[in-house]
């Protein structure tokens, strides 16, 4: 039992059911876990071992009701392990990784559970059962099926050891991730170093070395780092980008080459158990893109041509490189900082220049709320009254059109040594209607905390994350299903990205952007010709951001084609070669993320699934594309959006809900327009 005064004992009392942060200390978590797994194993046996025949009522539903006290929990904890983390609650998430995969196979391969929910689906059609219902049931019994019900008791005794152990190799690269990146930060120690960055950047350099005289310029997660376009000073990009790509493979006790060995031969056994010939195969079995093959057909068709413009992008920074150091050769660290010598030269923008009309609490209000009450009808209102897991976390209500509530905005947005390098979207709450809650949902990114009184201006890049990442919480907040298995952004890995991309539109759209791009100081909007020489230059770089892009993408599936006969013994050997074979090795273009820093796909979720991203903006330019042509930003085009495909979640199939939407098929070309792919 768990005790009374843990706060995780009983739901919470707070609106929409927000976890109490401010009762909630690290000693909770353990008992919480241990109770809700306990809980959860009686819940379950319960259903598995009733003696009522199956109906959807008593299994089915009685499913997605139960674990609710380790849902409490493990929602809570997995959202700080990423974005508060500290010793004690890294100790607890290596500790709980392998149990928690346990019980997800206790509930997966229990064979009297499995007979009941296979004799319902059996019977699927003889049930009366509403569309989404339906859904639900076939939804249940793929899932059993795909963690290997009804194989022989061995193959699921090794799925068991397969599984917890791939669930404790996960949480060590995540860790071991966080602390490498930490620990390379990069120290300089002479300001006139820094000659190229704004004041506002050095003095957050000065605040967070918080040492007279030393500046620490802290990694983002990708390989570029954003300095890299503004940083006079050669070799001290040179040194940054250096400690980039060296995270994870420094042969120290943080290195991960050892880890993502024994992850891809762990991973291709499971699938080689469950009757794939591959990680990739299983994986994509179960997305919108079906086989592997189709995923790296659509990746080797873009890539030729990606790599291509990526060249000839490169001889042009190569003589503007020359003109600066005649005889030098164009490096990785040298890309961002001539590509913005070009965009200077050519289309008279100056991507640092436009930070002082970037101002964090205008992008925010004016700019991705604005949006969305024009779109949608939304409407924000800031909670200084409800508590947070952080003092820099900020939460607003979020009320539609009628004035109903949807549920609360969590916004974490600074940087800080305890959070994971990137940004994300995760659940506090998901809406439901069989449990009768609504959504509670949080965006962390990673800006660097300005000074204090100083305001936080944001670089172009961060107010395009901004507006994705709100994306995937209109997704959450917008979700109108009965069920939790459905709820928000519970749809396939290849879909998720689309509406959060989609959302990227707004950022540029010139109603929104008059709206929040003014000056900090002064107040005047950002000059048109600037936004028109803005706009001229989008189509810029994507060469590099293409080429880049897809360079991790087969790199992924590189890694999770692998069967169980091939053994790799040299990662960094591995990787070179994939590259090299996929036609995308090109040194002076480095994957968006090497092997050892690949955290979306050797401790996220998106393991041969990277390829998500590209195959949604399929969708997304497609979308763009109605949108433009409807209209665009209006509340009728912005209400069939949500209820053709945003509201649905994944009680749909999702192109089935393209199609409802869009009133047909999707169409590449978009993408190939905007991506400069048009011979692809």
């Amino acid at each position: 039992m768990i005790p009374q005064d843990n706060p995780f004992a009983a739901p919470s009392e707070l609106p929409y059911a927000l976890p109490p942060f401010d009762r909630i200390a690290d000693a909770h978590f353990l008992p919480a876990f241990e109770a809700g797994l306990a809980e959860h194993v009686a819940e379950i046996d319960e259903i598995a071992g009733s003696a009522e025949p199956p109906t959807f009522e008593n299994t089915i539903v009685a499913l997605e009701k139960s674990g609710r006290l380790l849902s409490r929990v493990s929602s809570v904890f997995f959202n700080l392990a990423g974005s508060n983390a500290n010793d004690e609650i890294q100790r607890v998430q290596a500790e709980m990784a392998p149990r928690l995969a346990a019980h997800a196979d206790a509930i997966n391969l229990n064979p009297a559970l499995f007979a009941r929910i296979n004799s319902l689906f059996e019977r699927r059609h003889e049930l009366g059962l509403d569309t989404e219902s339906l859904r639900l049931l076939e939804r249940h019994h793929t899932d059993v099926r795909r963690a290997g019900a009804g194989l022989p008791d061995a193959d699921q005794k090794r799925l068991r050891e397969l599984n917890e152990q791939l669930s404790t190799l996960s949480t060590r690269f995540q860790q071991n991730l966080l602390k490498d990146t930490n620990e390379l930060a990069v120290v300089v120690d002479d300001v006139a170093e820094l000659t190229g960055l704004g004041e506002d950047e050095i003095a957050t350099a000065a605040g967070t070395a918080g040492e007279e005289g030393k500046y620490v310029l802290k990694l983002t997660l990708p390989t570029a780092q954003a300095a890299l376009a503004s940083l006079e000073d050669r070799a001290l990009r040179e040194r940054i980008f250096t400690a980039s790509v060296s995270r994870g493979n420094r042969r120290n006790e943080f290195d991960n080459n050892e880890i993502v060995a024994r992850l891809v031969r762990l991973r291709a056994e499971r699938a080689a158990v469950l009757g794939f010939p591959d990680h990739a195969s299983y994986v994509i079995e179960d997305e919108t893109a079906k086989t592997a093959e189709a995923a790296v057909g659509l990746l080797e068709r873009l890539a030729p041509v990606a790599v291509a413009n990526a060249k000839a992008e490169a001889e042009e920074l190569q003589r503007y490189l020359e003109a600066d150091i005649p005889g030098a050769i164009l490096r990785p660290w040298d890309w961002a900082f001539y590509a913005e010598r070009v965009r200077k030269d050519r289309f008279e923008v100056d991507t640092a220049a436009l930070r002082p009309y970037f101002e964090l609490n205008r992008v925010l209000t004016d700019g991705v709320f604005f949006a969305a009450t024009n779109l949608y009808g939304l409407t924000f209102t800031e909670r200084e009254d409800l508590p947070k897991y952080h003092p820099e976390v900020r939460i607003f209500e979020v009320f539609d059109a009628d004035g109903t509530e949807l549920g609360l905005f969590l916004l974490d947005y600074y940087a800080r040594d305890s959070k994971r390098g990137g940004a994300w979207m995760n659940n506090f709450v998901d809406q439901t209607k069989v449990l009768g809650t609504k959504t509670v949902v949080v965006n962390v990114l990673n800006v660097a905390k300005p000074p204090p009184g100083e305001p936080t201006l944001l670089t172009f890049d961060e107010v395009v994350t901004a507006f994705h990442e709100f994306g995937h919480a209109l997704h959450s907040l917008l979700s109108d299903v009965q069920y939790p298995t459905f709820s928000g952004t519970n749809v396939p890995r290849d879909f998720v990205e689309y509406p959060s991309q989609v959302n990227e539109m707004w950022m540029l759209w010139p109603e929104v952007l008059a709206n929040y791009a003014k000056h900090h100081v002064t107040g005047e909007p950002l000059p048109q010709e600037q936004i028109d020489k803005l706009l001229a230059s989008q189509q810029y770089g994507e060469g590099f951001s293409t080429t880049e892009y897809l360079a991790a993408t087969l790199l992924d599936q590189a890694w999770h084609a692998l069967g169980t006969e091939d053994v790799v013994d040299d990662v960094q050997r591995f990787e070179a070669e994939a590259l090299t074979k996929a036609g995308v090795a090109l040194e002076a273009v480095p994957p968006r993320y090497r092997t050892t820093y690949f955290a979306h796909i050797f401790s996220g979720g998106y393991s041969a699934g990277y390829y998500s991203y590209i195959w949604s903006e399929v969708l997304d330019a497609d979308t763009v594309q109605w949108f433009r042509e409807n209209g665009g930003l209006t509340r009728e085009n912005g209400d069939h959006f949500r209820r053709k495909l945003l509201g649905r979640g994944g009680s749909v199939d999702p192109m089935a809900a393209f199609r409802a939407f869009r009133g047909r098929d999707p169409e590449i070309e978009p993408l190939l327009k905007r991506r400069g792919l048009a011979g692809a």
